[in-house]
């Protein structure tokens, strides 16, 4: 299905890093939960993520990641999430979308 530059457009695709990382046993499939600095002008937004197969909470701790930050507020068990994280799929890993090299939270992705 093809978009229109205008319907891209409208997804707003930032950069933020992870500043904690916790389990979330509540989650119908192995997942985080996620809290992710998206900058002062987003602020910290909170989700949930299946990627334990491929990633340690530990490990998270200051990835920087991409994430979509406008989209409604939904309810995953006990937590409202905020954002979602984008990432490559294959069966059930998830690798995430990251920059190559460090760079300001916030900044939009076009």
């Amino acid at each position: 299905m093809e978009i229109s530059w205008n319907d891209f457009d409208k997804i707003d695709m930032r950069i933020g890093t992870i500043v904690r990382a916790t389990d979330f046993p509540e989650a119908r499939n192995a997942s985080y939960q996620l809290h992710i600095d998206f900058g002062p002008l987003i602020g910290v937004k909170k989700t949930s993520a299946q990627i334990t197969s491929l990633y340690n909470k530990q490990d998270l701790i200051g990835r920087q990641i991409v994430g979509v930050v406008n989209f409604p507020k939904k309810q995953i068990g006990p937590i409202m999430s905020e954002c979602l994280l984008l990432g490559a799929v294959s069966g059930k890993d998830v690798t995430l979308l990251h920059p190559d090299v460090k760079v300001e939270n916030g900044l939009r992705i076009s």
